[in-house]
């Protein structure tokens, strides 16, 4: 399974490949913001998208809203420190098909993929 990370800080990118790649998840790409994440998304095709929601030049909010005009299916889970219901539902509302809270454990972004990929499958 392809899998883009798109996050501004690098140590969190890192962390999450660690814990994908303990996953067997090893086709991995990165993105820095919304616009590097736009620029590539297309040549790389992910099957599912790691999508952080607070980056400089274009947060992940803005991102689902612009991905989501080309593409409606490839699942994107939004991996955040906004916890708040109402963030919650307006990421939901723009396109995200499921959410982990940072800081998160290795089972939790285990179990919200699979969640998101089996209800993608369906």
């Amino acid at each position: 399974m392809k899998i883009m990370l798109v996050d501004d800080s690098k140590t969190m990118r890192n962390i999450q490949k660690s814990v994908l790649t303990q996953l067997g998840h090893t086709e991995l790409a990165e993105a820095c913001d919304g616009q590097d994440a736009l620029s590539k998304v297309a040549a790389f095709a992910p099957d599912l998208i790691l999508l952080d929601w607070n980056m400089p030049n274009m947060d992940g909010l803005t991102f689902i809203k612009t991905f989501r005009q080309a593409d409606k299916s490839t699942p994107v889970i939004m991996v955040t420190t906004e916890s708040e219901r109402a963030r919650v539902v307006e990421a939901i509302k723009a396109g995200v098909n499921n959410y982990v809270v940072k800081p998160f454990t290795p089972d939790i972004l285990s179990q919200r993929i699979t969640e998101t990929m089996d209800k993608a499958a369906a």
